[in-house]
């Protein structure tokens, strides 16, 4: 016999396993209704058909009291306009994102009551369906008392849904800041265009503040902690302070060189330059002016002392903490027109050719701060201007970037003929005259309201 042959008795069978799985319904919630159906006999067997109870369904009147509107209650009184055809404040703002619970709402016919399969691209997978979508309910019907414990279950309680991006929570969270800070000085009555209430100061608030943790490193430990205060008296006429920054080194040195600390960009008068800002001004006045206004962009001069020596001298005549800030001594050069100075050498011009910020928001790009503790302070308590430690902000109106200048027609159209070009400044130190003074009194008073008295009383 071969061996290919099989032998007498083989049958090939596949196995059929029959697994039945457990379905268990909860009992219904509401005792079952008796119906009056005609007794026709058990003839044909329609008592068994599974069309019998569909048919039954559609014989049978709904018994639903339905009110006027529906169980869904809309009081249009108070919206604005409503009344007068105007429906814009019904409508969803521009930008809204709509609530999760809110979406089902906006399917069309052709979607509902249309699952997705779970394995709509695979042959052999088939979705398992139960008439049960939820799990059993341990109670026999629909009373007072089983609906308020359920209404009362922290588990089943609705998530808040106030939107977080709405412009009024977010003041009120950033009130609540405050409120945690000062709880004193919280406001606690209605709001109104002046005041608004902060949000709810949680257990989890107060305990971070008196006890605050990183969020990321738990194991940190704080050390000291400094109050955020502004810093007027260290404020220029401007009342605000700009970031330059270069597209490269303006020396070129492999190290720092000390001279940038005290070097100087003088501001350049460009024709062209205007006249590109006074369009781009007009356009913008003439649009819709959802755009930031437009800022001039200048050009520079820059200048660095003639000596590296001299850098120490120059920034001791700045110091106003220095007892010897007023000597003579200090100045470096003896000025042709008489008397002494620095030295200032022009090094080259500078273009801008990005920038941010507006010089009219002082608060609207960044702020720089300073850590300032006076028991740390070195050399007494003579000279010291701040006297209480704090975190001292300065704002920041503009960053702009500079870029070299190239020469040629644009740099002769912005600085005239090469031989009129300013090679050399010679800087004295003095204090504000009278004229500045009152304009830097009343630019801070700009800033904060309250130097407004102080200002015009130190002004006269």
């Amino acid at each position: 016999m071969s061996s290919a042959q099989r032998p007498p008795g083989v049958v090939h069978q596949d196995y059929i396993a029959r697994i039945r799985y457990s379905n268990a319904l909860p009992p219904p919630p509401n005792p079952p209704k008796l119906l009056d159906i005609p007794g026709t006999g058990l003839a044909g067997g329609q008592y068994t058909s599974a069309g019998y109870a569909s048919k039954l369904a559609r014989e049978q009147p709904l018994n639903i009291e339905a009110d006027a509107e529906l169980g869904m209650p809309i009081d249009m009184i108070g919206i604005p306009g409503i009344f007068n055809g105007d429906e814009r404040a019904i409508f969803p703002r521009p930008g809204a994102q709509l609530h999760p619970a809110d979406k089902a709402l906006l399917k069309p016919l052709s979607a509902l009551g249309k699952a997705n399969a779970t394995g709509s691209g695979v042959s052999f997978l088939r979705r398992t369906e139960y008439t049960a979508s939820q799990g059993p309910q341990h109670f026999a019907s629909n009373t007072s008392k089983d609906m308020m414990r359920l209404r009362n279950d922290p588990k089943r309680r609705k998530p808040n849904t106030v939107d977080k991006e709405d412009p009024v929570n977010i003041i009120r969270n950033i009130v609540k800041g405050f409120d945690i800070a000062h709880p004193s000085d919280a406001y606690k009555g209605d709001d109104s265009t002046t005041n608004i209430r902060g949000a709810p100061v949680t257990d989890a608030d107060a305990k971070a503040w008196t006890a605050p943790t990183h969020p990321t490193n738990p194991s940190l430990r704080l050390l000291d902690t400094y109050p955020v205060l502004p810093d007027h008296e260290a404020l220029c006429t401007a009342v605000a302070y700009m970031v330059l920054k270069f597209q490269s080194n303006p020396l070129s040195a492999d190290s720092y060189d000390p001279r940038l600390d005290t070097a100087i960009l003088r501001p350049l008068e460009n024709p062209r330059s205007t006249e590109i800002h006074q369009r781009r001004l007009a356009d913008w006045a003439a649009s819709d002016k959802s755009k930031p206004e437009p800022t001039p962009e200048y050009d520079y001069e820059y200048f660095v002392p003639a000596e590296a020596a001299a850098v120490r001298n120059i920034k001791r005549k700045f110091d106003v903490g220095d007892a010897e800030n007023e000597d003579p001594e200090l100045y470096t050069e003896d000025l042709p027109e008489g008397g002494r100075g620095f030295r200032y050498d022009r090094l080259r011009t500078y273009e801008t050719y990005n920038q941010h910020g507006h010089p009219s928001d002082h608060y609207n790009d960044s702020v720089a701060l300073a850590l300032h503790d006076p028991e740390m302070e070195v050399g007494g308590e003579e000279g010291r201007r701040l006297g209480v430690k704090a975190a001292y902000y300065y704002p920041i109106i503009q960053r702009t970037a500079l870029r070299p200048k190239r020469k040629g027609r644009q740099a002769a159209a912005v600085l005239g003929p090469e031989e009129d070009w300013v090679d050399v400044l010679n800087l004295r130190v003095r204090n504000y005259g009278e004229e500045e003074l009152e304009r830097l009194f009343e630019r801070r008073a700009e800033l904060d309201p309250s130097l407004r008295v102080e200002g015009e009383g130190a002004a006269a």
